[in-house]
């Protein structure tokens, strides 16, 4: 169940009027996606944070290794469990108009029930385990991860997906985020 936002008077930033390193961070951001969503006006309150986190998505998505469906199986997982409805809404989306996840695969993630592919239930495992137990996953679950294909590699893209997921799902509920049009229709309650 979602908390009330802690963050009550900081706005998100407008691209329109942003200045200095805000203006410089979501310009870059409008080149990446073509547009400013609302969680990235906010994160923008703290350029840092926004820049950390547009580059780590960014070298996650090009250096992982992992195919597209992989790639959003571990964000949504990550997100889901961390209980961030923006980034859930967000992935969802990206996995199904984007990045090929199987509709089956993803009802299954969003509520939470057992995924219908080994492969991927182990990848989504991982990568909840990972968070879970603060990089300190049980073994059966590594060797269950490793069993279906995956290196040992794999892992450390696996902290650095929860890494940045951690940066957007705790920023999104400090502030409440409202899910963008361009994810209403994947919106979870």
């Amino acid at each position: 169940m979602p908390t009330a936002p802690i963050i009550k008077n900081l706005q998100p930033i407008d691209h329109a009027s942003a200045q200095g390193p805000q203006k410089e961070i979501l310009d870059l951001a409008l080149k990446q996606v073509g547009f400013i969503p609302n969680m990235y006006a906010n994160m923008a309150n703290a350029p840092a944070m926004l820049s950390t986190y547009l580059h780590g998505y960014a070298l996650f998505r090009s250096e992982s290794g992992f195919s597209a469906t992989e790639q959003e199986v571990v964000f949504l997982a990550v997100s889901q469990y961390n209980g961030c409805n923006y980034c859930t809404a967000a992935h969802s989306m990206i996995a199904d108009k984007m990045s090929g996840v199987p509709k089956d695969v993803l009802q299954a993630i969003r509520a939470h029930q057992p995924i219908p592919d080994a492969k991927l239930a182990a990848l989504a495992a991982m990568a909840v385990e990972m968070v879970a137990k603060h990089g300190q996953p049980n073994r059966a679950v590594v060797q269950a991860f490793l069993n279906a294909g995956y290196q040992e590699r794999d892992l450390l893209y696996i902290v650095l997906a929860s890494a940045v997921k951690a940066l957007s799902n705790y920023s999104n509920q400090a502030f409440g985020t409202t899910v963008d049009e361009k994810f209403a229709a994947y919106k979870v309650d």
